[in-house]
């Protein structure tokens, strides 16, 4: 596992877009946002949008905001249903006509992954997502890469199922060091890179449930699995193993 954050510069087109979720105006579209992706014990700082590229003179509030995450191609990638917003006063223009600051009165909730931020711009750029991209983030970051998964997954309208043809999916238990990695891996390693397949055990029975009428019944092969034990906690590995036998998962110990 590496110690540093993968070097992923900021965003040079509108990653986030706030729009009025019943009529869909847009109320601003800007490069980066802070104070909204947060510690959970570090309180709730001040919202502002940073260099924002459109800005709805006309309508600056909403009761129903939704913030959207949205590639180069304007294509929305994730959201957040956040409530009530209330844009304030416009800072100076900064250069190429993008406006430095635009404040914002913010009544929602936050996300409480401080680490997604970055990790939203690593799936917006438009690089293709590959395998073992997860694994380039520092075990902190695991939870925030899930819950960035998680978010896409359903924002794309993907249902909690095997959508991966392969027959044999394979899980390395050298690699998975943390309870979240573990769900990306199995997210991985079922529907390709990026996949989703859970994010806690009720949703991975969930998943496996749900695709029972899908395909073939899965089989696993987790090797290193002496590694995950020693690396997850035994009654973690013991739910888990409850669970594939549950639903008559093969899994093969290696």
């Amino acid at each position: 596992m590496v110690s540093e954050l993968p070097a992923i510069g900021e965003a040079d087109f509108p990653l986030y877009v706030v729009t009025d979720e019943e009529s869909g105006d847009v109320l601003v579209a800007a490069e980066e946002v802070e104070g909204f992706f947060v510690d959970p014990e570090e309180g709730a700082p001040k919202v502002a949008f940073l260099r924002a590229c459109e800005v709805n003179g006309d309508r600056r509030r909403t009761e129903d905001a939704v913030l959207e995450i949205v590639n180069r191609g304007r294509e929305k990638i994730g959201e957040y249903f956040i409530g009530r917003v209330v844009l304030g006063e416009i800072d100076t223009e900064s250069a190429g006509g993008k406006i430095s600051s635009v404040p914002c009165r913010f009544f929602g909730d936050r996300c409480d992954y401080p680490g997604a931020a970055k990790i939203w711009r690593r799936w917006a750029s438009g690089v293709a997502m590959e395998k073992g991209d997860w694994l380039q983030w520092p075990a902190s970051h695991h939870s925030a890469w899930l819950h960035v998964v998680q978010n896409a997954w359903f924002t794309s309208n993907r249902r909690a199922v095997r959508y991966g043809v392969d027959d044999i999916v394979y899980l390395d238990g050298a690699r998975i060091s943390t309870k979240p990695g573990f769900f990306c891996a199995i997210g991985e390693a079922v529907n390709g890179p990026g996949g989703y397949f859970g994010s806690n055990l009720d949703a991975l029975a969930d998943c496996i449930s749900s695709s029972l009428s899908e395909g073939p019944p899965l089989k696993i092969v987790w090797r290193n699995f002496r590694a995950s034990q020693e690396s997850l906690d035994r009654a973690f590995i013991d739910s888990i193993m409850e669970i594939m036998c549950e639903f008559s998962v093969d899994v093969t110990i290696s």
